[in-house]
């Protein structure tokens, strides 16, 4: 649709009409230009395809009820592959760069959640490894349906309040999502048991006797980073400020976490302050 918006404004530039002919007929002419480059346009809007732009009037569905649009969710198999890969390697590198790498917007665990999806979600290029310091993993492919931040709902990626029947888009989902929104909204419950934990799910607590009570960290599974029989069950999470300090990355295993010494953190069954493994909406299969 885009190379027919192309073709008539090819043909102006080429005098498509007499412009010594009489002005009744060069206006009618004129009109009927205009009327193919709105239709064209039109087309195009629906495709959603504007030049190197993004859908900008997707048809908003929610064949779960879970609150994620039909256009976000990723529905084949190797579109979920990648976003599982490009999320865990991403989070996992935060937390073994340099403590004084980190980017500054990464500063709580609901902020290394936000990074690493808005992450997987690009096209990784050339210019996009080297900047983020991931050139070992250029082989891995990116996700096809779409590429932030032109999806269907621009950088706006998380639902941020209930779904409601005619909902506004523009105020239903936003850029930024704390650990609890991102908990209730953007991801769904798969089990209590760690040991189901896929590669990309996370693992989330209520700790109601802190002052920021919703916690997350990622399961990222084997390493993609770190070779020469690594753990099968690392997790990677950033504190969130700790007193006076503003917190850090830390690095462990689902291993030591069960043998933490708060047995508040141990994500086991028996933890009430443990709310189970979660995964990404977006991740859900057909049923």
């Amino acid at each position: 649709m885009v190379a027919g918006i192309k073709q008539v404004l090819d043909l102006e530039r080429l005098n498509w009409f007499d412009r010594s002919a009489p002005k009744t007929a060069q206006m009618t002419m004129t009109r009927a230009k205009l009327w193919c480059i709105a239709y064209a346009c039109a087309l195009a809007l629906s495709s959603g395809h504007l030049a190197g732009g993004t859908r900008s009037a997707a048809v908003y569905t929610d064949r779960v009820g879970d609150g994620t649009p039909d256009f976000l969710r990723l529905e084949s198999g190797s579109d979920r592959e990648a976003f599982r890969s490009w999320f865990t390697a991403i989070a996992e590198y935060q937390a073994l760069r340099p403590a004084q790498d980190l980017p500054t917007e990464v500063n709580d665990c609901a902020a290394l959640l936000r990074y690493a999806y808005r992450g997987a979600l690009h096209v990784h290029t050339a210019d996009w490894l080297t900047e983020n310091r991931l050139e070992a993993l250029a082989y891995l492919p990116s996700v096809r349906k779409y590429a932030y931040p032109r999806t269907p709902l621009g950088a706006a990626l998380f639902r941020v309040r209930p779904p409601a029947a005619a909902e506004d888009t523009k105020t239903a989902f936003a850029e930024f999502a704390d650990a609890k929104t991102l908990w209730q909204f953007n991801t769904y419950f798969v089990s209590r048991d760690v040991r189901l934990a896929r590669p990309g799910d996370l693992l989330f607590y209520r700790q109601l006797e802190q002052s920021s009570p919703y916690h997350s960290m990622i399961f990222v599974g084997r390493s993609q980073l770190l070779r020469g029989g690594e753990d099968a069950g690392v997790l990677v999470y950033h504190t969130g400020p700790l007193g006076k300090s503003a917190g850090e990355m830390r690095r462990t295993t689902v291993a030591e976490l069960l043998e933490h010494p708060s047995p508040r953190w141990r994500p086991a069954p028996g933890n009430t302050n443990f709310l189970g493994v979660y995964r990404w909406n977006i991740l859900r299969e057909a049923e």
